[in-house]
């Protein structure tokens, strides 16, 4: 083989194997932890690479908690790391607790980093608190006005409960029913309109940072208008629904009324009918008596002129009456 073709062989397989060793095995950052005063070895990096972990992820802040004077093994924060919780994070957030002069050990901060929670800006609310604003809330006081009301609480963080304590959300709700109960409770809307701390100070002392991860420092009413008049309205509906039951008994009774008539219309021409009967037998009751001898020829005149005189007497008296107009006859133009 001629010497040139091996010599260029073998130079590149030389550059392939430090390509390979110096991507496998990071010196550079092995080279910025031993200037930093950070104790790793090269077999600990290679460890790292072998367990798929990024020594930069690592090294970097294992660097910083050194130079801010913090006492945190390597082995803890690789082990963070293999959990799924971000190591850059923990160590600003115990980095800032230590300047804030805040008790908060490694454990801990790893703790709420793998519950979800951001330390570092729980760190940053404990410093500096935060002002949590809820939405408009709706209560009605006991004269039936309604009012609106909205609240800013300050907040700030509780780092010893922040794994396992409630969030914002539930603070808001609590604030809520507390500025509704407050609100309900009094007997006017105007003495809260008068006194809007009155619904501070009632809520304040209801301890609804129990449980929560923050600890309620104020909570100071920003506004409060005044809504509709609910129990107007309320008073309205039921005058409403009470005529309308009053309505549909009225009707009742009047279908009762007008089945009552009918009833008693047919009774009487029941009756008429039974006249009728009764009428169409006297002719037969004269006709039996005839035939028995028990009335005469005589008597039968005689009865008949007693009718044609009533029937007289009747025409008489109806004579001096004037007869109802019909307006039905009268000619149209």
């Amino acid at each position: 083989m001629d010497p040139l073709i091996l010599t260029g062989i073998i130079v590149v397989l030389v550059i392939l194997f430090l390509i390979l060793f110096f991507t496998f095995i990071p010196i550079g950052l092995w080279i910025s932890a031993i200037a930093a005063g950070v104790r790793v070895g090269l077999f600990t990096l290679v460890g790292m690479r072998i367990r798929r972990v990024v020594p930069s992820r690592i090294v970097n802040p294992m660097i910083k908690a050194v130079k801010a004077g913090l006492d945190v093994a390597i082995n803890k924060l690789e082990a963070h790391y293999l959990a799924g919780g971000n190591v850059d994070r923990v160590i600003n957030a115990l980095i800032a607790a230590q300047r804030a002069d805040i008790p908060l050990v490694f454990e801990r901060a790893a703790a709420i980093d793998l519950a979800g929670r951001d330390v570092l800006q729980a760190v940053q609310m404990s410093v500096n608190p935060r002002v949590i604003e809820t939405p408009v809330v709706a209560a009605i006081a006991k004269d039936g006005i309604e009012l609106r009301a909205k609240a800013r609480v300050t907040v700030r963080a509780n780092i010893d409960r922040l794994v396992g304590g409630a969030g914002e959300e539930t603070v808001i709700a609590r604030v809520g029913e507390g500025i509704v109960t407050t609100v309900g409770s009094a007997a006017s809307h105007k003495a809260v309109l008068e006194n809007p701390d009155l619904i501070s100070r009632t809520v304040l002392a209801k301890g609804l940072d129990a449980g929560t991860a923050f600890e309620i420092l104020s909570i100071d009413i920003a506004d409060v208008d005044v809504g509709r008049n609910i129990g107007a309205q309320l008073q309205m509906d039921q005058a409403e629904a009470d005529k309308r039951i009053a309505q549909a008994k009225a009707e009742e009774r009047r279908a009762m009324a007008v089945a009552r008539e009918q009833e008693m219309q047919a009774a009487v021409q029941e009756m008429r009918a039974k006249v009728v009967e009764a009428e169409a037998e006297v002719p037969r009751a004269m006709a039996e008596a005839f035939r028995n001898g028990r009335l005469g020829v005589m008597d039968y005149y005689n009865m008949q002129n007693v009718v044609a005189d009533t029937n007289m007497r009747d025409t008489i008296a109806n004579s001096g009456k004037t007869p109802p107009k019909d307006d039905s006859a009268r000619p149209t133009r």
